[in-house]
């Protein structure tokens, strides 16, 4: 008994130790994993900023070059247009803005596309304005899903 009486003690604040040293080294786990989550929160938001802003210029060149490009096509002016002409330029600056923020390829690519109907527009190449409909649609979902990973778009009843 005698020696329990100075043994325990020892194994017992022996044990506070390791219990002290493995809860301070838990809570550090923890406090690290969410910090860690915060950062991935945050170069998520601003890559969806910095993504929004390209996207919103971009759309708001199309709009310019669609108008226009459809305004042509209905006067039936096929004669070289400058200010048509420095809106697709602007428009392919645009796209490329959106190349260089886009995470994934599907959003690249739909920007391209879309980009080059639009470009196809201007040019007189195009009948109506519904062929620009299927690429528009197309950019859209996939800026969405690039901004948004994981989540569906609801669907809209017009």
């Amino acid at each position: 008994m005698g020696s329990w009486g100075t043994l325990g003690p020892a194994l017992l604040s022996l044990a506070g130790v390791a219990l002290g040293a493995g809860g301070s080294l838990f809570g550090q786990y923890l406090v690290s994993r969410a910090g860690t989550r915060q950062l991935e929160v945050q170069e998520s938001a601003a890559h969806r900023a910095e993504l929004k802003s390209a996207v919103l210029k971009f759309l708001g060149i199309a709009s310019q070059v669609e108008k226009a490009a459809l305004a042509r096509l209905s006067s039936g002016d096929a004669a070289a247009d400058p200010v048509l002409d420095q809106l697709v330029d602007d428009l392919w600056l645009a796209q490329a803005e959106i190349d260089l923020a886009a995470r994934s390829e599907p959003l690249r690519g739909a920007a391209y596309r879309y980009a080059a109907r639009l470009a196809e527009a201007a040019r007189g190449e195009i009948a109506d304005g519904s062929a620009l409909r299927g690429p528009q649609v197309q950019f859209f979902d996939a800026a969405y899903d690039d901004m948004w990973p994981g989540q569906r778009r609801a669907a809209g009843i017009p």
